[in-house]
């Protein structure tokens, strides 16, 4: 039997209609910024905000692809059926359902985002929800306008980040926006890397993202500096305000310790350079996925060193 035609259990088809694989997007900023808060901001940690914020960023990101599902869909730019693709194109839901299904997510998130807002006392955040909302709403007409890149480095990098950090310290900072570009544009690389894949058809469609505009070879060029780029940022963050004269706080040393990723960037930039090798197509058709599980580690690398630096200076202190 097909796997347009065999119907899982009900709640398996809306798992894979939120796109599970993705979430890593979503959920590292989450931690990264309470991170930042606790480590940088001297804040104290409230388990309950981090608990709401983490279930309110993947309630949102989850309705954004839903959303996102159901422009393409009745676009016809999703017609094949690939081990990353929606419930809509395997025939599992139809649109309305799961247009629905986007609403409710929304909603739900907005509540707790609402609730995020009384608990914390920081109305900035009520801002940034709102544009967070906006931009999560209106991303397939982004994406159609080349403006799908920006959407995602500002929802699940800059403002995932601060919104996690203002959760738990309600005074503005610029540590979480400045320190989560790394993260921000490895996210942009994940849907790089699926609009990369998709960009003939969506040129078709007249649907022109960032890698309809720069063609395959500018596309490989543009993945790579999404890909190798965070390195040379965070050393840069590590090293720059310890040898001038800036008065922003350097990242803590132990944030090198994201180069031991450099290995798996490596490999994803070799599947990214045999994309038209007949032996390899799957490895390009699956590229998105893989990119978000690299994202999913090099965050948790650098939100564990920031822990580090934390751990070292109690440690030094108990000592003298």
């Amino acid at each position: 039997m097909s796997e347009r035609h065999s119907r899982p259990r009900n709640l398996k088809k809306w798992l894979i209609a939120a796109r599970p694989w993705a979430l890593p997007a979503s959920i590292v900023p989450v931690f990264y910024g309470t991170t930042v808060a606790f480590v940088v901001g001297d804040s104290s940690f409230h388990l309950l905000r981090f608990v709401l914020a983490a279930s309110a960023m993947i309630l949102l990101h989850s309705a954004a692809n839903m959303m996102s599902d159901v422009f393409d869909f009745k676009r016809g730019l999703d017609k094949e059926v690939t081990p990353a693709s929606g419930a809509l194109v395997r025939g599992w839901l139809i649109p309305a359902q799961v247009a629905a299904g986007s609403l409710v997510l929304f909603t739900a998130g907005i509540v707790i985002g609402l609730v995020l807002v009384r608990m914390s006392g920081a109305r900035l955040l009520l801002w940034l929800g709102a544009a967070g909302i906006v931009v999560g709403v209106a991303y397939a007409h982004l994406k159609a306008c080349a403006l799908g890149d920006l959407a995602v480095f500002l929802d699940f990098g800059i403002l995932g980040a601060l919104g996690a950090y203002l959760v738990q310290k309600p005074y503005f900072s610029w540590a979480p926006i400045i320190w989560s570009i790394p993260l921000a544009l490895l996210v942009a690389a994940i849907l790089h890397a699926n609009n990369w894949r998709d960009s003939t058809p969506d040129r078709e469609k007249r649907v022109m993202t960032v890698a309809g505009l720069l063609g395959d070879q500018g596309s490989l060029a543009y993945y790579g500096f999404l890909l190798f780029s965070p390195f040379f940022i965070i050393l840069g963050l590590v090293l720059i305000p310890r040898l001038g004269s800036t008065h922003f706080r350097p990242m803590p040393l132990p944030a090198v310790a994201v180069f031991g990723a450099l290995p798996a960037a490596i490999s994803l930039w070799k599947k990214a350079r045999r994309r038209r090798s007949p032996l390899r197509s799957m490895d390009f058709v699956l590229l998105d996925s893989a990119t978000a599980r690299y994202n999913l580690v090099f965050g948790l690398i650098l939100t564990a060193s920031i822990w580090a630096q934390y751990f070292l200076e109690t440690l030094l202190h108990w000592a003298y």
